[in-house]
């Protein structure tokens, strides 16, 4: 078959006509309006923003554990806001994994627990979920801490714990939020790699939040928060655009 008449992939999310407005006393603050995209399955797609202009709104929106003022959602062709709440639990637990800023690893669980967790949310982990767990562990350069507490690792180490986590589940689309902000920027860049090469590896799709221009070298596409709009940016334009925030 000819690459150039091969169909483009399907799309894992289509964002429809997205708006989400927050009530403040008597005022309303407007986040979206009216917001459009598309991520096509296996894409790595940057969300730009500054801070305080929607990116961690936008990913609750994607997970359904916030709903939108109007407009909808569909990962895999299901209509998140049409969902029933449990549905939406669910629905995360099976489908989408998360990184987060601050890690969330719960401190009285080991390595390993934190790990097998999202599986015994479902059911109790078998011996193929074990072997799993000590895959991603020595993919992420710690299968010597599978019994070490979070409060025994540096912060690089936390946020690979937490990367092994998201991907447990073989999830379809990984949410990450600002992954490398509690990180120093050698150890952010480790992790931002690390984060890429197994999500890449295992054909995953990933929409990933931030403010760092670093970042952007990861991404298959760039979506900016812009007067409340998703819109499409160029590699070139933002790394020609300087540092400032």
């Amino acid at each position: 078959m000819n690459p150039s008449n091969a169909e483009p992939p399907s799309p894992l999310i289509e964002i429809r006509g997205l708006s989400k407005l927050y009530r403040e006393g008597d005022t309303e603050h407007g986040v979206l309006e009216s917001a459009d995209a598309t991520i096509a399955r296996g894409e790595i797609v940057v969300l730009l923003g500054r801070s305080g202009s929607g990116k961690s709104t936008v990913l609750n929106l994607l997970s359904g554990i916030d709903l939108p003022t109007a407009g909808e959602v569909l990962i895999d062709g299901v209509s998140i806001g049409a969902l029933t709440e449990r549905e939406r639990t669910l629905f995360r637990r099976r489908r989408i994994g998360f990184v987060f800023q601050a890690f969330n690893l719960i401190p009285t669980l080991t390595v390993a627990e934190n790990l097998l967790l999202p599986v015994e949310l479902k059911r109790r982990p078998t011996a193929v979920d074990h072997a799993r767990m000590n895959d991603l562990l020595a993919a992420v350069r710690l299968g010597d801490r599978a019994r070490s507490f979070p409060d025994r690792l540096s912060g690089g180490e936390r946020q690979r714990v937490a990367i092994a986590r998201a991907l447990m589940n073989d999830p379809d689309l990984v949410l990450a939020d600002e992954p490398t902000g509690n990180l120093d920027l050698e150890t952010g860049l480790e992790v931002l790699e690390l984060l890429d090469r197994l999500t890449r590896q295992a054909g995953k799709t990933m929409v990933m939040a931030t403010h760092s221009r670093q970042v952007m070298g990861v991404a298959d596409r760039i979506l900016a928060i812009e007067d409340r709009r998703l819109v499409e940016r160029s590699h070139a334009r933002e790394t020609g655009a300087g540092t400032s925030s």
